[in-house]
């Protein structure tokens, strides 16, 4: 087997957010990226997700937001606490938000909708290292708080997939230890007893 997209997806790995440098991509290079990341298995073709841009002065803004919100929920904080929440969207160039955003369906389940979610992001970071930036997925505290999302551009029932770091990234990222697939699959072998 000697093809590029298995050679690609098999040496796919996460880069390191502190290491993801600017120039970040561009308008052109965004665009590419959504619409791949938009290319996911979506029953009834609800496009359960959106996309939230947090580039230029927007990433300073909301980290300011993140660590005021921190000492509200936590009380006073030493600085290096409170630099970090004021670091956590400028680290990278541009963090694109995945959201998940469910749809009234009486037949597709939101769990469903969910997993389409999670393959948009998937998608997009695939997307962001094709064109030769480094990606990384997280999601954090502040994702899992209904002020965290407020302030973060969500609505009340939306819910963070996570949020994409891009950037350049120069040298080579570490392998980090993978899961043996033989060790996670099986055949079926019929019902269990309920």
């Amino acid at each position: 087997m000697n093809s590029p997209v298995i050679d690609f997806m098999l040496a796919r790995k996460s880069a390191p957010i502190q290491e993801l440098a600017g120039p970040g991509p561009g308008d052109d290079d965004i665009a590419t990226m959504l619409r791949i990341a938009a290319r996911v298995p979506d029953h009834g073709r609800l496009a359960p997700f959106r996309f939230v841009l947090y580039r230029g002065d927007a990433r300073q803004v909301v980290g300011e937001r993140l660590a005021a919100l921190a000492v509200k929920r936590e009380g006073e904080l030493p600085p290096a606490r409170i630099e970090q929440e004021r670091t956590r969207f400028s680290r990278a160039p541009l963090v694109i938000g995945v959201v998940f955003v469910p749809k009234a369906n009486p037949k597709i389940p939101q769990w469903e909708m969910f997993l389409s979610a999670g393959m948009a992001a998937m998608n997009l970071i695939i997307a962001a290292n094709a064109l030769g930036y480094g990606a990384n997925l997280i999601t954090n505290w502040y994702s899992d708080v209904e002020e965290g999302r407020a302030l973060l551009g969500l609505a009340p029932e939306e819910r963070v997939v996570g949020f994409v770091h891009i950037g350049n990234h120069a040298g080579e990222i570490a392998e980090r230890p993978r899961p043996d697939p033989a060790a996670l699959v099986s055949d079926y072998a019929g019902p269990r007893e309920i």
